[in-house]
């Protein structure tokens, strides 16, 4: 696989081919990524799965025009013919008086902070199969567990390179390891399955491969025999592993291209206390071995660490240079690029700042309530707001975890849900975008 070097020298040529053939500006990604991973399955191996693959996006602007194209062939009369037929899209495409380049002063120039998102040391297949077989193997050994998905382990790497040809040419390696379980408790009379995983940068990181199989072995047993519940108004508990969900919600509707198009229901709230006074969400894109942590976006742009919410409200909106300019706003080092087009708003780490309760204090009064530990369906509304869902998890009576529940629905809008939040203190990393538990009086459930 390529180096970042060699992914940033790639991106240099090929804008430099599109200012020959008539480009005003352009800029250039460049990506490269290796995986291997070993899934096995009833203590045999199942597959082994090698993969590479290397692209590089162009895009181009002939005065307020601009076009975009991308491409696996590194050939050079390919590259050439690339760069020829992108200026040629410009030149037909409609006028976009937003689009552009990154202003030359704001483009990130400082030193390169080791951030350690690669570790250097490659697992060999037999280490990835030992590692999946472990994991399986504990699954399987709890008790009520009668069958397996599979075990697997994988590490992977990439290389970022960017070029613009104003100036910018950086770029970054990085990698990933994880290891999941996924197993099945019950008999045709009622199955029910649950999986358990961890992805960390450095190997060295992640949990026990036994823990992990273990884990998705206790949480699939517990699911056994699910009932229901009356359907009415109560206090919902949102596991972390899908309350970042939820917060991810309020992610999408802070990116400035949805307030561009009018497509968020924040429009109107930024002023609005949404959350509760104590809530705080900040954003630490330069948290070492963190799994979105980056140095600059995919524009050029320095990332830096910012309060998304705080005192209650929101802190503005998430641009890239295109939706910065359609609302006159600064650039915030928002910007993602994918295999091609123009780019987008992504985040990078995020977390909601843990509150004082422990999980326990904070369902010790409810007395019937929902914890919810898995969500189906795609039943939220971004622009309304309009949030309802499938869920299943485990109902609390009298402060206490009761049995498990599922084939039920959660409604509510994000706003409302929003205010009546409430963290609990047991903040993990490990998703990108973290929570604690948190409980939120008054949505609507319906059961039998």
């Amino acid at each position: 696989m390529i180096s970042s070097d060699a992914a940033v020298a790639r991106c240099q040529d090929l804008v430099e081919l599109a200012r020959k053939h008539g480009a005003d500006a352009a800029d250039a990604a460049c990506r490269a990524s290796a995986s291997e991973s070993v899934s096995v399955r009833l203590g045999e191996l199942e597959e082994v799965e090698r993969s590479e693959s290397e692209e590089i996006s162009l895009r181009v602007f002939v005065g307020r025009r601009s076009s975009s194209i991308n491409t696996s062939d590194f050939a050079p009369e390919g590259l050439a013919m690339l760069a020829q037929r992108a200026v040629e899209m410009a030149r037909l495409a409609p006028e976009d008086p937003y689009a552009g380049l990154v202003p030359e002063e704001r483009l990130f120039t400082g030193d390169y902070p080791d951030l350690e998102l690669f570790d250097p040391a490659e697992p060999s297949p037999q280490e990835l199969r030992e590692a999946a077989l472990a994991a399986e193997d504990a699954g399987r050994a709890v008790a009520g567990v009668t069958n397996s998905n599979g075990g697997s382990a994988s590490a992977s790497r990439g290389v970022f390179g960017l070029a613009t040809s104003n100036g910018f040419a950086r770029g970054h390696t990085s990698g990933s390891h994880s290891i999941s379980a996924s197993v099945v408790a019950g008999d045709s009379s009622g199955m029910e399955t649950d999986y358990a995983y961890a992805t960390k940068r450095f190997r060295a990181d992640l949990p026990d491969a036994a823990s992990i199989g273990t884990e998705a072995g206790e949480r699939v047993v517990r699911k056994l025999g699910p009932g229901s519940l009356p359907s009415k108004r109560m206090p919902v508990v949102f596991d972390p592993r899908v309350g970042n969900g939820v917060l991810g919600h309020l992610l999408g509707a802070m990116g400035a291209p949805a307030i561009a198009r009018k497509a968020s229901f924040l429009l109107g709230r930024e002023d609005e206390a949404l959350f509760d006074n104590a809530i705080r969400v900040v954003e630490d894109p330069h948290r070492k071995r963190g799994l979105r942590s980056r140095v600059f976006d995919g524009e050029g742009v320095q990332a830096t660490a910012r309060a998304l919410v705080e005192g209650g409200r929101i802190f503005g909106w998430l641009t890239n240079v295109a939706s910065a300019s359609q609302l006159g706003l600064g650039l915030t080092g928002h910007a993602s690029r994918g295999g091609g087009g123009s780019p987008g708003v992504s985040v990078s780490n995020v977390m909601m700042e843990p509150g004082t309760a422990s999980v326990a204090e904070l369902i010790a009064d409810i007395e019937d309530g929902l914890y919810v530990t898995g969500l189906f369906g795609q039943g939220v509304n971004l622009v309304t707001g309009d949030y309802s869902r499938g869920a299943s998890g485990f109902r609390i009576i009298g402060g206490e975890i009761a049995g498990p529940v599922s084939e039920i629905t959660i409604a509510g809008t994000l706003p409302e849900m929003f205010r009546a939040l409430v963290p609990a203190n047991d903040l993990e990393f490990k998703y990108g975008i973290d929570v604690p538990t948190f409980r939120i009086d008054g949505m609507s459930v319906a059961g039998e």
